[in-house]
């Protein structure tokens, strides 16, 4: 069974930065494509990056682009979510996702992904 742990949420201030990380086990973590999403209170989740199994492809949700890196190192099987100038609308919870299985694309909707952590708290205050 996948398991996925977030860390590294928190409160700070506009423009600060705050880098999560998301530790994965149950199943062979190199061979999978990972992501993030995010939701905000009375939001939907809403996809902010994904990368594929050797972190040479990434994608980004056009509200991050230029802001967030999303990086992976599959030895130490965890994925990584470097977020620079944050901005309050930021503010969410934080999921990392692993989808069920690997497409030709990278995935990039809720639907293509099965695994699922528990969520950590970003804050961003103005």
């Amino acid at each position: 069974q996948v398991h996925l742990v977030e860390s590294g949420g928190g409160l700070v201030q506009s423009g600060g930065s705050l880098r999560l990380s998301c530790a994965a086990s149950g199943r062979t973590f190199a061979n999978y494509a990972m992501g993030w999403f995010r939701q905000a209170p009375g939001k939907e989740r809403e996809f902010v990056a994904t990368i594929n199994w050797n972190g040479d492809r990434v994608v980004y949700g056009d509200s991050v682009k230029g802001r967030f890196t999303i990086s992976r190192d599959n030895a130490k099987i965890t994925e990584y979510l470097q977020m620079n100038s944050l901005k309050p609308e930021d503010t969410a919870v934080y999921y990392c996702a692993q989808p069920r299985a690997n497409g030709r694309s990278l995935p990039v909707t809720y639907g293509d992904y099965g695994y699922w952590g528990q969520g950590t708290q970003v804050t961003v205050s103005s």
